[in-house]
């Protein structure tokens, strides 16, 4: 057993964390009763949120310690609604974009992406053409030799 203490490893990745979480917090919303004792704390939630879009679990595999997942998913769709996620990433981005920690390199692949004959209007097979009337002529050019009568 390791005694945890000022040796500990991970203490500067705790700290790290807090001091993440301390300017996170300044940019949500407050609540509507802000002197009403929360049930469940905001860090909590926001795991949860992080947790469930970090993994692409579904919402109900959301783990325990992260609160009941049916809060956690209400918390998310009503950011998601009322634009409060925009904003909070808008805001954290330009913070991080004022220190130059952010390159906005543009990338672009040139990889060929070739789509299925369907998406193409391919002919489909078992569906029966229309005959083309008879002294219309066909969308296909025709050259001297190929006219009727040539030969």
């Amino acid at each position: 057993m390791v005694a945890r203490g000022v040796g500990d490893v991970r203490q500067p990745q705790c700290r790290r964390l807090r001091e993440q979480w301390a300017r996170l917090e300044r940019l949500l919303p407050q609540g509507i009763k802000p002197g009403c004792p929360a049930v469940w704390t905001r860090r909590q939630l926001m795991d949860g949120i992080r947790w469930r879009t970090r993994t692409g679990a579904p919402w109900r595999d959301v783990p325990e310690r992260y609160e009941p997942w049916d809060r956690v998913y209400d918390l998310f769709r009503r950011w998601q609604r009322n634009g409060t996620s925009a904003r909070i990433d808008t805001q954290l981005q330009a913070q991080v974009d004022a220190k130059g920690l952010i390159t906005w390199d543009v990338s672009v692949d040139a990889t060929v992406c070739r789509a299925h004959q369907h998406a193409a209007g391919a002919v489909k097979r078992g569906t029966c053409k229309r005959s083309r009337r008879e002294g219309l002529p066909s969308s296909r050019p025709t050259t001297d030799s190929d006219a009727p009568g040539a030969g």
